[in-house]
């Protein structure tokens, strides 16, 4: 009987996967547009060869740029993950440059945000980093997912231990805020993410 119920179960999860698309930020018709088999490493050797391709990328923001004619966002790339979210740092391939026709608050586009961008490799642009001349692919966004910002938890237990013993807590025990050392509950209040369409 268990088998059964366990069975239907996961038809149902499995249905509702594909039904919503597993939470993907990017839109599922520029996701079958998009070239999946391109490497950012590829592109970046060569952005002018691969110009008109759809790609879907990701990372970190370094600086957002607001100008008559549009946004501009540097991005530090980051593979994704199976959710199309970056992955961690260190494994970054280099930089690109995301362009918006419209406006994108810079406020809002911070530095240290994660993005997941969709848009069409447009070409290459050199800008100074530091003492260098850098060469970034640009990308002019369809799409962009703004990711919330990452809650860091830390667990303060009941009890302590003093020489020769555990004593209670004097104060408030459990999930804590990491960073702002505000108490928070683990599946407490998130901060809701930013999708942007053109």
């Amino acid at each position: 009987m268990w088998q059964e119920k366990c069975g239907k179960l996961g038809f149902v999860v499995l249905f509702l996967l594909m039904t919503f698309g597993c939470g993907y930020p990017i839109s599922k018709n520029l996701r079958q547009e998009a070239q999946k088999n391109l490497s950012f490493s590829m592109v970046f050797e060569d952005p002018m060869a691969y110009r008109g391709t759809i790609v879907i990328w990701g990372g970190k923001i370094i600086k957002t740029l607001n100008r008559k004619q549009g946004t501009e966002i540097l991005v530090l790339q980051i593979p994704l993950d199976w959710r199309e979210r970056p992955e961690e740092d260190d494994s970054s391939r280099g930089r690109f440059i995301a362009k918006s026709s419209g406006y994108l608050d810079a406020a809002v586009y911070t530095a240290g945000r994660k993005i997941t961008v969709a848009g069409e490799v447009v070409g290459k642009e050199t800008w100074p980093v530091g003492e260098i001349e850098y060469t970034y692919p640009v990308v002019m966004i369809r799409e962009i997912h703004l990711w919330a910002k990452e809650k860091a938890y830390i667990y303060v237990p009941p009890y302590y231990y003093e020489d020769w013993g555990f004593y209670p807590r004097p104060y408030p025990y459990g999930w804590w805020q990491g960073d702002e050392g505000e108490r928070r509950h683990e599946e407490g209040e998130r901060e809701e993410d930013h999708h942007h369409r053109r």
